[in-house]
């Protein structure tokens, strides 16, 4: 019980100090990436096509809400608002870490996500709770099972963590076994792999579709550092070890548009890392991605009000329509093949690391 409660405490610290503090990466890659401009596009923007499948779910919009939250009392108006925006647009959301619910029975925060209708609705579980951690039991197939049905899910997300385990005085940092079970999971459940912030390289991805994954998340370095959200709760913990770790840690990962480039091999992609546009989403999508993922950019209109939620997301998919118009591309597939430069420190890292593709 005590454990659950450190969860619990947790989870709504993570919200309290995206929303209070400067925990974003000080560059965003996202901006790097510039898209050529159509003086003469031929199309009417109204006419413009936004539908597309991603692992058998059709959404309106090439736009999913990731992982935000779940576990605790609050958690469940905030998973309520995105739930229903997500309705009225069609696109896909998936909840936070599921291991409190699974753990504590408590899953209306989660299962709130039953009451809409949401094209795809993903599960999510960590990756470092399918293997012993410090002597503590693994999550078994049944809590897994129990993670999707808590849902409805369509597919489950199994997330990497271990950049924010690393810098938690609590973090399960025992990584040994995770793909083998990874592996277990993909002949069981449609799984998805999902990065924090740290993004994910060639190597892991090709390892991963070895795995038998269905898709992945690349979720890199330009948004929300998880690694300074741990460092301002080290802060209020008193522990320095925290705030050091923290510190070092803070610019650590992968540029989003990096790992988009790097993660293609042959599965669909989110591009998701500090996407706060819909021209951010037409980048992603740009680099070779089937959808974008949103977290942090919708944070106060999550906590507020599904209304507010809408608002925002609707606004997104105008700059989204705007920057096909604009680079006269009439729908998602055309999108995909435009003209595109890689600048700033974007493209010194594809420079200086291109033996990596």
């Amino acid at each position: 019980m005590v454990e659950m409660r450190k969860i619990e405490g947790r989870k709504a610290d993570h919200i309290d100090l995206v929303l209070r503090e400067d925990v974003q990466h000080a560059y965003n890659h996202w901006d790097d990436v510039q898209l050529v401009h159509n003086a003469l596009p031929e199309l009417n923007l109204d006419d413009i096509n936004t539908e597309t499948e991603f692992l058998g779910s059709r959404l309106d919009y090439p736009i999913i809400v990731t992982a935000i939250t779940g576990g605790y009392q609050e958690a469940e108006e905030i998973n309520r608002h995105l739930a229903e925006a997500c309705e009225r647009l069609q696109i896909g959301m998936g909840v936070g870490s599921q291991r409190a619910a699974i753990e504590s029975g408590d899953v209306s925060s989660y299962s709130v996500l039953k009451d809409y209708d949401i094209p795809l609705r993903i599960a999510n579980i960590g990756a470092p709770q399918l293997i012993s951690q410090k002597g503590e039991e693994m999550l078994s197939m049944d809590g897994v099972s129990e993670a999707v049905d808590m849902i409805d899910g369509h597919c489950l997300a199994v997330h990497l963590n271990f950049l924010q385990e690393v810098v938690q005085p609590e973090g399960d940092t025992d990584a040994r076994g995770c793909l083998e079970s990874i592996r277990t999971l993909a002949r069981e459940f449609r799984v998805i792999v999902k990065e924090t912030g740290a993004g994910i390289s060639t190597e892991v991805a090709t390892r991963l579709k070895g795995a038998g994954v269905m898709g992945i998340d690349i979720s890199g370095a330009s948004g929300t550092s998880f690694s300074a959200v741990e460092k301002f709760r080290a802060e209020s913990a008193g522990d320095a070890r925290g705030v050091r770790l923290g510190s070092t840690f803070r610019e650590w990962g992968i540029p989003s548009p990096v790992s988009v480039m790097w993660a293609q091999v042959g599965l669909p992609l989110v591009a998701s890392g500090g996407m706060s546009t819909g021209l951010d989403v037409a980048r992603g999508i740009v680099l070779g991605a089937t959808c974008g993922g949103l977290a942090g950019a919708i944070m106060s209109a999550a906590v507020d009000s599904a209304d507010r939620v809408e608002e925002e997301l609707r606004v997104i998919i105008e700059e989204l329509k705007a920057t096909m118009f604009l680079t006269g591309c009439g729908n998602l597939k055309e999108l995909s093949a435009a003209d595109y430069l890689i600048t700033g420190r974007t493209g010194e890292w594809l420079l200086d690391h291109d033996e990596v593709l």
